[in-house]
């Protein structure tokens, strides 16, 4: 990808960074279902939830439509979607963390719908990703202040057909002190900051953005130490 916005470059360096080097196995053993303490089953359950969200706002058949999910992680959002029947790309910065999805994947049995995973490590604006009829980005731009979230959605939305689906941390109390408590994690576990953004700014300048696309849907998720806000956006 090419991009003059060092503020990008420099944020995706240090989520790769983190989900790769620092915190894979705490990512693995969270997006498993190996016991957690208290704080990580609360996110657990958060993530659980916002997935189904985000599920159930896509197709319930999915045969013949390619689907991106952005910031894939251990795939568990592209497996459900391939067993919809979609031919999902999942994409995450963490070689790691794409590893395991495939793993994971090699355990499923087939449904008879079909469907496919073609996993990747890399950025997920990557314009050579080609074209989708749904883009998913679960939990992938929360690091990123406003203008970095508007252009990779704008980015996402040129080459899709459908539906962009994404979430966003909104600025909340309950967010600020989950923030705290996060910083007496130990430092190998700690992610990379989340940047609390506000959804009207956001909104407008999707909107000057994204010619033709409407506001759909939007739900928040909170569970704990987990707080994040789902929205759609449709052609």
């Amino acid at each position: 990808m090419k991009t003059s916005n060092a503020n990008y470059i420099e944020r995706r360096s240090e989520i790769e960074n983190y989900f790769d080097r620092t915190a894979a196995q705490a990512w693995e053993r969270l997006t498993s279902n190996a016991p957690v303490g208290r704080i990580r089953a609360s996110v657990r359950a958060g993530r659980d939830q916002m997935r189904s969200t985000l599920l159930g706002w896509l197709p319930q058949d999915m045969r013949g439509l390619r689907l991106l999910d952005a910031g894939c992680g251990t795939g568990a959002l592209a497996l459900e979607a391939m067993q919809r029947g979609a031919e999902v790309v999942a994409i995450d910065l963490s070689p790691t963390l794409v590893q395991l999805g495939r793993e994971r994947n090699a355990t499923l049995q087939p449904n008879g719908r079909g469907g496919s995973i073609e996993y990747r490590s890399g950025d997920m604006l990557d314009d050579a990703l080609g074209q989708f009829d749904h883009v998913v980005a679960m939990d992938s731009v929360i690091h990123y202040d406003t203008p970095d979230i508007a252009n990779a959605i704008s980015r996402l939305a040129a080459r899709t057909r459908g539906s962009v689906l994404f979430t966003i941390a909104p600025s909340s109390p309950l967010l600020s002190v989950a923030h705290t408590v996060g910083r007496f994690f130990p430092r190998s576990d700690r992610s990379p900051a989340l940047t609390p953004v506000s959804q009207a700014r956001l909104r407008a300048a999707l909107v000057q953005r994204l010619g033709g696309w409407k506001e759909g849907r939007s739900q928040r998720i909170s569970s704990g130490f987990y707080t994040s806000q789902a929205w759609e956006w449709t052609r």
